[in-house]
């Protein structure tokens, strides 16, 4: 049984990493732009941040579940090939 994993090429990090510095120099001028007082640009530009950081959390905790239950499904493989190995010996005798 081999372990399937999946390789990103270093255009497509490059690619990404790009496009959320882009976004996010795009999100700090729209902010540092709006015409309104300081104390709003500050709860914008906290919302902001804590939006990228609950979408990174949400990402990898997402990405945990689902490697949580790929190993779960590996074990249960396991377990079930090892049962049948004994019941064809079994059968053998």
């Amino acid at each position: 049984m081999q372990d399937q994993t999946i390789k990103h090429s270093n255009n497509w990090m490059i690619f990404t990493a790009a496009s959320f510095a882009v976004a996010a120099i795009m999100m700090a001028l729209g902010i540092y732009n709006l015409e309104a007082s300081f104390s709003a640009k500050g709860f914008y530009t906290m919302s902001a941040i804590m939006l990228v950081h609950t979408a990174v959390t949400l990402t990898k905790t997402l990405r945990d579940r689902d490697e949580a239950d790929k190993f779960y499904n590996r074990l249960e493989d396991a377990k079930t090939e090892k049962l049948l190995m004994d019941v064809s010996k079994s059968d053998d005798a």
